[in-house]
């Protein structure tokens, strides 16, 4: 005789829920206390967290149409360029000024010549961003298109090629792109000579400060990158990468990935369309008051996505670089626990509610 399967849980206290549980009961005495303490510990900590960012000084210049400029040093407008600094200036701070000088290369972009002012000492770390603005790295299919395989080094097929990195995925003439891929292929490739600085007036020395450009990705994203072992002759760079690799790929002049730590940064995408991608790092020394001037060779055309590019210029604090907005937020969380303590408090002290006894409240009451 066969046994007849049933569909009944197994008899056991996961299944038929009858776990133990807890589930508070909210009282005055139990509210009140907690909202009146979250006010109590949120906005303090909140004025702790905005003061911090407060003491990040920050420089940030769109050079976005530094191209349209001629080879005289023009001053930007006031919706260009913001300056944030925490003490008050001990030299006149100028608005920050480009030129333009276009490149007898056509394999190479011309310079923007950008000259700004600091009017105090800024002491290390300092580091060199890039902003994007209206670029929208989170879109689904932008995110989806790059092969993992590649990048990890393995040999893919046409196929894979199509199915992970469409539509930078094959040439016309059936070779793969590689990296493959949207992302790649949209890498922001405009490059910052080092920072100058030119003494104050009666003295003519420039100085140069250097900017280190390692040690800027994580080390979770160079760990799982590798060279491709492809033959050469079936790949071939992304099309915006053709100016850096006019001839294609060669042994001499071939794209390695794992050293690449720009690479590594701008693969790992962001989640909103304004955003900063770490550039170089000075790690050691101060800059002193004075004007200095960085050179931008611009290769990428942000118009091409109805954007806006800048170069970012701060510090940091333990909260990480200049963004009120969490302390901002844990204010007015803060506020709003103590003015709702302080009303239910007023609403239970004037008008009360009667609460019964809630162990009476059961049904598995034996009634007698």
């Amino acid at each position: 005789m066969t046994e007849t399967k049933s569909r009944k849980p197994a008899n056991t206290a996961f299944k038929q829920q009858r776990l133990k549980a807890w589930q508070p009961l909210l009282t005055p005495k139990t509210v009140l206390p907690t909202l009146l303490a979250a006010g109590i510990i949120f906005a303090p900590l909140g004025g702790l967290f905005l003061y911090e960012s407060d003491t990040v000084n920050e420089i940030v210049i769109d050079y976005t149409d530094c191209h349209k400029q001629n080879s005289s040093f023009q001053y930007l407008t006031p919706d260009l360029f913001s300056y944030k600094f925490t003490s008050e200036n001990t030299t006149v701070v100028y608005a920050p000024s480009y030129r333009y000088t276009p490149s007898a290369n056509d394999l190479i972009g011309g310079t923007c010549s950008i000259q700004f002012s600091i009017p105090m000492q800024l002491k290390a770390p300092i580091y060199l961003y890039y902003k994007l603005t209206n670029f929208y790295q989170n879109h689904r299919k932008y995110v989806k298109s790059l092969s993992y395989n590649q990048l990890h080094g393995d040999i893919i097929s046409e196929a894979e090629a199509k199915a992970s990195c469409a539509p930078i995925d094959v040439n016309p003439q059936g070779q793969i792109y590689y990296p493959c891929g949207l992302i790649a292929n949209s890498m922001f490739n405009d490059t910052f000579d080092n920072v100058t600085f030119v003494a104050p007036p009666g003295n003519q020395e420039v100085i140069t400060i250097h900017f280190d450009e390692t040690g800027i990705a994580w080390p979770s994203d160079k760990k799982r990158l590798a060279t491709t072992t492809m033959d050469l002759s079936k790949i071939v760079p992304p099309p915006n990468w053709a100016k850096r690799y006019p001839n294609g790929y060669t042994p001499e002049n071939m794209f390695h990935p794992q050293e690449d730590e720009h690479f590594q940064v701008w693969m790992r995408t962001s989640w909103y369309p304004t955003f900063r991608k770490l550039y170089g790092a000075l790690r050691e020394g101060v800059l002193e008051p004075g004007i200095y001037q960085i050179n931008v060779t611009t290769n990428y055309d942000i118009s091409l996505y109805g954007g806006k590019k800048s170069i970012v210029l701060t510090g940091t604090s333990f909260l990480g670089d200049r963004n009120p907005f969490m302390g901002l937020a844990w204010i007015v969380m803060g506020c709003v626990c103590a003015i709702l303590g302080v009303f239910f408090l007023g609403w239970h002290f004037f008008k009360p509610r009667k609460l019964g006894d809630h162990d009476r409240l059961s049904w598995q009451q034996v009634n007698h």
